[in-house]
């Protein structure tokens, strides 16, 4: 089998053309020979019809001289018969056998009949022509001096010149075709390796170029996959070793060095929190793994999202409480077709999210209102804000705005990440609106379509 996409072009355009050629070649020497034939023999019978005018409107004595320059013309055989069949004007007698003319067909002519004959490979055409003259019958035979007009030969080797030409313009232009697709494998192949850095340069606008157009974008949109996927190893790497460095130092001290039983526990306290830290981390993960499923269904149900915030709100008492904070809650009754589990996880990253950063004393507000298009929830916090160069990575795994408050904090950077996905499962947006400086605040809008 033939593997090569270039010898195969080639091939099947000869293949192509031979079969078309050869059909061509038998409909022209079908249709348009015989045509161009008919055509001459017309023209053969209209010539022989004026050398009888001019032979009858000529005296006698002329009409000898005037058979012999016509007899001259070097394109055309003339013979004439009298009424007994006898050749006249010293004509070459081998030129009746060589125009076929026997005594049928002679007879034919001298009794007033027109003969017409279309030549077959070396039979010449011939027209045969009677006429009288001072009561006496004649026979008039013209026929070209060429054995046969080869029109099918001319065009069958027209054809085959065409077929050699086209043969090699498509050698050429094979290989112009063939080239891009050769880059595109050779790309694929790096690609394949893992180097996603290679672009095909193709400046065709066709299919191809199309298609040259859709890898380069392909194998920009790997590479930055594969720079994130890296990227999210080294940060999980980062805030695995971080806990576990810790967890062990701490050992080492209790079980090396002296110290009193409160130096120790307080020790052992850190540990506990560095687990708990790694245990949110594990338990983020695995969730933030499960919502990236592809086939990933939604538990449906309708519940009242006022009554879930409500409860969000007290479950999070401990942590804005500790802060002196406020929460505002300005919601009517809504009802909404959604995944109770993941939107309650949702909003208690959210507000999480905004206790963590509204300083001691602050104001963090909570709306909800619903429309005949669209339920909006927005939570406000009274925080320092978010620069404009954070606001595009703040939905980034691990991606942290505040990184000297990591550690008190206990956050690992996946909250936000969560957020967005589980939103973009329910086909809604997410809007951040935030001013850096002076406790200007942020604000996240949530939107969900009414189902």
């Amino acid at each position: 089998m033939i593997k090569s996409l270039y010898v195969r072009v080639i091939l099947v355009f000869i293949a192509a053309v031979f079969v078309s050629l050869l059909l061509t070649s038998l409909l022209v020497s079908r249709f348009y020979a015989d045509k161009v034939q008919n055509v001459v023999l017309q023209n053969l019978i209209d010539g022989g019809k004026k050398i009888i005018q001019s032979y009858t409107a000529s005296a006698a004595e002329n009409r000898s001289t005037l058979m012999e320059g016509v007899t001259a013309l070097p394109t055309y055989s003339i013979l004439m018969f009298d009424q007994d069949g006898n050749l006249l004007h010293h004509v070459d007698p081998d030129e009746v056998s060589r125009l076929h003319i026997g005594s049928e067909v002679l007879q034919k002519v001298l009794n007033g009949g027109v003969y017409q004959h279309i030549g077959e490979h070396k039979h010449p055409l011939l027209a045969g022509l009677p006429f009288e003259v001072d009561g006496n019958r004649y026979a008039l035979f013209i026929a070209p001096e060429i054995e046969d007009i080869p029109f099918a030969s001319i065009i069958r080797t027209t054809l085959i010149l065409v077929l050699l030409i086209g043969s090699l313009i498509i050698l050429l232009a094979a290989r112009y075709l063939v080239r891009p697709l050769q880059l595109l494998t050779k790309a694929t192949r790096q690609m394949a390796k893992g180097i996603f850095d290679i672009q095909v340069r193709i400046k065709s606008k066709d299919e191809i170029g199309q298609l040259a157009n859709s890898f380069n974008l392909m194998a920009h949109e790997l590479g930055t996959l594969e720079a994130n996927r890296k990227q999210f190893v080294s940060d999980v790497s980062h805030e695995i070793q971080s806990p576990l460095t810790s967890i062990k130092g701490f050992t080492q001290a209790i079980r090396y060095k002296k110290m009193d039983e409160a130096t120790k526990l307080e020790m052992l306290a850190i540990i506990e929190e560095e687990a708990d830290r790694l245990s949110r981390l594990s338990s983020n993960l695995l969730q933030l793994s499960s919502l990236e499923q592809e086939h990933l269904k939604l538990s449906i149900t309708v519940f009242r999202l006022d009554h879930q915030l409500r409860q969000v709100i007290v479950a999070s008492e401990p942590q804005w409480n500790a802060k002196n904070q406020e929460i505002e809650f300005d919601a009517n009754e809504i009802t909404i077709h959604a995944d109770e589990d993941k939107l309650y996880q949702l909003w208690t990253n959210l507000l999480g999210n905004a206790i963590k950063f509204t300083p001691e004393g602050g104001l963090i507000r909570i709306t909800a209102d619903q429309s005949s298009m669209d339920v909006r929830v927005s939570i406000t916090d009274s925080g320092s804000g978010i620069s404009e160069e954070e606001m595009e990575h703040i939905f980034k795994p691990f991606y942290k705005i505040d990184k000297s408050r990591d550690r008190s904090e206990g956050g690992s950077g996946i909250g936000l990440s969560i957020v967005k996905r589980i939103v973009e499962l329910h086909d809604g947006e997410i809007g951040v609106t935030s001013r850096n400086g002076q406790l200007k605040g942020t604000m996240i809008t949530i939107i969900f379509p009414v189902l």
